[in-house]
């Protein structure tokens, strides 16, 4: 699907704006002259048309007077804020895509006014390297063309699935701060490393590495993770005796229970508006 069907304009101009614009830009889905992004800080608008080559602008309204797709790019807190002053401008043939974590359609939609054709999006932080996870789904009015326009956005930064919005809590719980769980495990095996007297610039070489092996092992076979656990633990050896102390510790029960932890707290989130 085409993104060259009228002017891309993101709302704000922050690290995930800078990805997309990165993607679409790069890829060449969409020229950078087609491109407008706006902000409150002019040194990010600077650094978007330095960069990139696209269009800065101060104010959201006119920016939205033109836009054929309009990404929503700015914290959540502020939705309540920006929305109002687009509702105006925006056009009934745009359509508007929001990546606030937390908002739901019918809440954006309730600003935006009737007929606002919306697709939300949940991307992770990996976007920001081209390897990042996004599910999307579709409000009331969204059509299949729109869902495929947003598909073809986020794929410039990355893998996209599409879901009902009754998943997006999940998602977030699993995939928007997933990466933050790998980081997690990577800061342990670094202490650990530490603790062994290795090198840090080795260590982290090592870890890399080893994550970023596990992960595209992983994705090149439809192999469980289980089964590819077991192929790497001998009975008797290091990594049982590794897994002995993980086992007695309840690592595997914790990371289940925090993740829906995560759940939880996005659905009272999306609750609160």
């Amino acid at each position: 699907m085409s993104l060259s069907g009228g002017k891309v304009v993101f709302i704000g101009a922050g690290n995930m704006a800078e990805a997309l614009v990165k993607g679409i830009v790069s890829r060449g889905a969409v020229l950078p002259s087609r491109v407008i992004v706006t902000d409150v800080r002019g040194e990010r608008l600077e650094h978007f048309a330095r960069v990139f080559g696209v269009t800065p602008m101060e104010d959201n309204a006119a920016a939205a007077a033109e836009a054929g797709v309009l990404i929503l790019a700015v914290k959540p807190q502020s939705m309540a804020e920006v929305l109002p002053g687009l509702r105006p401008a925006l056009g009934r043939k745009a359509l508007v895509v929001s990546i606030a974590a937390g908002k739901t359609t019918s809440w954006i939609e309730g600003h935006l006014g009737p007929g606002a054709r919306l697709v939300r999006a949940m991307p992770n932080t990996p976007a920001l390297v081209g390897a990042g996870a996004t599910a999307i789904c579709g409000g009331r009015t969204a059509t299949a063309e729109d869902l495929g326009v947003a598909e073809a956005l986020f794929a410039t930064v990355g893998a996209v699935v599409r879901v009902d919005e009754e998943t997006m809590d999940a998602v977030t719980a699993v995939s928007g701060s997933g990466p933050a769980y790998v980081f997690f495990l990577m800061e342990a095996m670094l202490e650990s490393a530490a603790r062994l007297g290795m090198e840090p610039s080795v260590a982290r070489q090592l870890v890399v590495a080893t994550v970023e092996g596990a992960a595209r092992l992983m994705a090149g076979t439809e192999t469980s993770p289980t089964v590819l656990r077991e192929r790497v633990t001998s009975k008797g050896g290091t990594t049982a005796a590794a897994f002995e102390v993980l086992r007695k510790g309840r690592v595997f029960d914790a990371f289940v229970e925090a993740i829906l932890a995560a759940q939880a707290r996005s659905r009272e989130l999306s609750a609160s508006g």
